[in-house]
């Protein structure tokens, strides 16, 4: 009993900082939701209690005003172009670097590494100016593209990483068959490593599902732009509307919430079965 009691003692501090960290997490999330059901004078009276009157025509309001119908039609697109794109580049990178046994191998990984660490703000002058001669801008091809070389550094890290850890004897046995390289690919590493792919694409849909930067810069055509720029319709010149704006970042939310609740046991799996192995 005294054993018992020890270990239970000796738990309660990491029970401690594990709910503070999932109140300052949830908090403010619920805080959002609170807010998407009042007006904006409510929530400049009381911005951290519940609503007086649940104002559910809020949200009806937002989606007509923010036009979501068509900027969510445009995320859409462009987060699936991005995860698809994505996917094909780092896919074969990594299992270049992973299997095929290059020279200069881990340099290149290296390289990649670091290009993780580089801020995009750093280019988006000259790539607009590219962007331009190419005849790229305000197209949804032009944002893919910039999406696809911003993920693909990590993305070819994660999944490098990941076709490390997959046994030899699969793959060793393929070639003694005769398998091609793109055959072992096909009918051995990719069924073995589905896991990390699905890791990877959440990532990279989660990345450019909220990416504002590129966005309002790339795209000026209202029909094209993606729901990441749809708060700006519920400002005017010297106001905003708190109680839109409020609901229209739970719709935007939405959807990565529940695609990662329905997803987060394959996410996990990936991360811990080699997704973060060297």
């Amino acid at each position: 009993m005294m054993l018992k009691a020890g270990r239970e003692q000796s738990t309660l501090p990491n029970h401690i900082v594990l709910t503070i960290l999932a109140l300052v997490a949830f908090l403010p999330i619920l805080t959002l939701v609170m807010n998407s059901f009042k007006t904006t004078a409510e929530i400049g009276a009381n911005p951290l209690g519940v609503p007086g009157v649940w104002r559910v025509e809020n949200y009806i309001e937002a989606w007509e005003v923010g036009n979501y119908g068509t900027i969510l039609k445009n995320s859409i697109i462009i987060t699936g172009g991005t995860i698809v794109g994505t996917l094909v580049l780092a896919g074969l990178g990594a299992y270049a670097l992973a299997r095929l046994k290059l020279r200069g191998a881990d340099l290149l990984t290296f390289y990649f590494l670091v290009g993780t660490s580089v801020p995009a703000q750093l280019f988006i002058v000259p790539l607009f100016i590219m962007w331009r001669d190419l005849s790229l801008l305000n197209t949804h091809l032009g944002l893919i593209i910039i999406y696809c070389g911003l993920s693909s550094p990590f993305a070819t890290y994660l999944l490098r990483s990941y076709l490390i850890s997959l046994p030899e004897e699969f793959v060793e046995a393929a070639r003694i068959d005769g398998a091609t390289n793109w055959q072992v690919l096909r009918h051995i590493i990719l069924p073995l490593s589905w896991p990390g792919f699905v890791t990877a694409a959440l990532v990279v849909g989660l990345s450019s599902w909220n990416e504002f930067l590129f966005a309002v810069t790339f795209l000026n055509n209202p029909d094209l732009k993606p729901i990441s720029t749809g708060l700006f319709a519920f400002q005017t010149r010297y106001s905003r509307d708190w109680g839109l704006t409020n609901a229209g970042a739970v719709i935007m939310i939405l959807p990565i919430v529940v695609l990662f609740l329905f997803l987060q046991r394959r996410f996990i799996e990936g991360l811990t079965q080699g997704g973060l192995k060297a």
